[in-house]
């Protein structure tokens, strides 16, 4: 099932039925309502939503963006912060995300679930991802800083990891009430909670619990293939019994994701073989990305997989009360 993000154009717009309708103009009709949206924008999305305009299959947390907060920053507040107080308004600011989510009839909510603090991304990842940028990913020095790197974040990772559990522990009454999945996304940094072993351990833990999964965000995951972190299919296999859904956009080598679909790397025909055809696939676009390059490559897209709009017996489009 084929679904667009607002992420693609949030920052063009100041009024929501508008910025909605610029979406139903490339043949989207189903939508998740992504991070960063300003609370000046949610009448008109209401407008829009019950207008039967869209059908909301998701929300990207925290929707809408915290009012002390002027940019677009998913990562504001952390469930893993050193902060208690940081971590209860991340705890708050996400019950306020699932009361959308229930608002609109969401199916999931999309959770970054934090980082490692004393682990800052330009001296690890993105020092890598520089020497991966000059062609230096077979050198000594890049294995050297590769293993230094594992070998920090598995030292430094686990008080951090069990801040964001605790947090989602407490996270899952709210959300069966709200009648959704938290759905944790694998991140493109891997300072982020959790790392692969940490994601694992997580959807094991929770292995019983129907309202936490997999969210799987295919330019992340790629990032990381193209770093040497882990490779893309094998990731998939293993974690195809946790799948909720995906983040789909394609990456240009070696660091540039959020692009539209086929003009990059990404081997699809392989990838997609771990999910269900009734999954969401949630296009997540760069503002950057074109009108005239999105309307050819979901052509292809519908035509290659074909679309199905077979929905989850747990979930139902929402009808807006008349």
């Amino acid at each position: 099932m084929l679904a667009f993000s607002t992420c693609w154009n949030n920052s063009r717009h100041t009024d929501g039925e508008k910025m909605i309708d610029e979406i139903l103009e490339l043949g989207f009709d189903t939508l998740e309502l992504s991070h960063g949206m300003t609370i000046t924008k949610l009448p008109g999305i209401k407008k829009a939503f019950a207008a039967n305009k869209f059908k909301c299959v998701g929300v990207h947390n925290y929707f809408p963006s915290p009012t002390e907060v002027m940019i677009d920053a998913p990562d504001a507040y952390e469930f893993s912060s050193d902060n208690k107080n940081e971590r209860d308004k991340a705890f708050r600011e996400t019950l306020k995300t699932l009361e959308i989510a229930h608002e609109f009839g969401a199916y999931y909510v999309v959770l970054h679930m934090g980082s490692v603090a004393t682990m800052p991304h330009k001296k690890w990842t993105g020092a890598l991802t520089k020497k991966l940028a000059a062609g230096e990913q077979l050198t000594d020095d890049y294995a050297d800083d590769k293993l230094e790197c594992v070998k920090r974040r598995e030292k430094q990772g686990p008080k951090y990891f069990k801040r964001a559990i605790d947090t989602l522990e407490r996270l899952i009454e709210p959300a069966k009430q709200a009648g959704v999945k938290l759905a944790v996304e694998s991140r493109s940094k891997y300072e982020d909670v959790p790392d692969e072993r940490e994601m694992i351990r997580l959807q094991e833990h929770f292995k019983d619990c129907p309202q936490i999964g997999y969210w799987h965000d295919f330019g992340h995951v790629g990032l990381k293939h193209n770093l040497g972190l882990l490779d893309h299919y094998q990731w998939l296999e293993k974690m195809a019994p946790y799948l909720i859904g995906a983040h789909l956009h394609d990456v240009q080598w070696p660091k540039r994701d959020h692009r539209v679909p086929f003009i990059g790397e990404l081997p699809y025909d392989d990838l997609l073989k771990h999910f269900k055809p009734e999954m969401p696939f949630t296009w997540e676009l760069s503002p950057s990305s074109k009108t005239e390059q999105i309307l050819p490559a979901a052509q292809v897209w519908r035509k290659k997989y074909s679309e199905t709009q077979i929905f989850p017996d747990y979930w139902q489009p929402q009808v807006p009360q008349s």
